[in-house]
């Protein structure tokens, strides 16, 4: 599959000034556009102490969500925290039960970092992971979603 790649922020719409009042016409209609990036985190050597990714926030930006999908599940529970390089292991979720079973979780900002996923800050963010117990299988997979 071809790539192309921008330098953001990327933004998606035809009228970016209201002048008037007509929709369609001369009413704002401009917005930011969504980027995710995944990484596929491996459970099977045991606890994680701040794993680095290849999930890199640009700064500036708005984290919208994260969802995690236990692809092969965990052979025993397990928190899993996500932070960044720079501040700290749990500044984006702190500490989200994980569980034993397959399938799609939303952490929101209930598991922390609310502060944190409504502006990144000045400076480009790359995350990490922390994986409390001993498991030895397990496989979710985290996806951000920021503009």
């Amino acid at each position: 599959m071809a790539q192309t790649t921008f330098s953001g922020p990327i933004k998606a719409g035809t009228i970016q000034n209201t002048t008037g009042t007509t929709l369609g016409s001369n009413i704002a209609n401009v917005g930011q556009v969504v980027m995710s990036q995944t990484h596929l985190i491996d459970l099977s050597g045991g606890a994680l102490a701040a794993d680095v990714t290849n999930i890199v926030i640009p700064a500036n930006s708005q984290i919208i969500d994260c969802v995690l999908d236990s692809v092969v599940a965990a052979s025993g529970a397990t928190n899993l925290s996500v932070g960044d390089v720079a501040g700290g292991a749990t500044s984006i979720i702190n500490t989200f039960a994980l569980g034993t079973g397959v399938g799609r979780k939303y952490p929101t900002t209930q598991a922390g970092g609310a502060l944190a996923w409504s502006d990144t800050g000045t400076a480009d963010i790359r995350l990490t992971i922390t994986a409390s117990a001993a498991t030895n299988a397990g496989s979710p997979r985290i996806t951000v979603l920021s503009s």
